[in-house]
């Protein structure tokens, strides 16, 4: 499970870069990098960021759970 939420974590990061880089510079480093939003692989690392995102919600869950013990 620690491999997993180190690869949603560091998804995250990348989200949040690339969501920095966009409102500061309007630069898309993920465009840049794999191309635009309609090819296939830009697709794909939105889609994996997303779910990182969303998986990445457990976490308050896990750390609610320690505080209370």
């Amino acid at each position: 499970m620690r491999a997993l939420d180190i690869t949603a974590l560091i998804l995250v990061i990348i989200g949040a870069v690339n969501w920095g880089l966009i409102g500061f510079f309007q630069f898309n480093l993920v465009e840049a990098m794999f191309g635009d939003y309609t090819m296939l692989m830009s697709r794909i690392i939105y889609a994996l960021v997303g779910l990182a995102g969303l998986y990445s919600i457990s976490f308050l869950a896990k750390d609610r759970t320690k505080d209370m013990e």
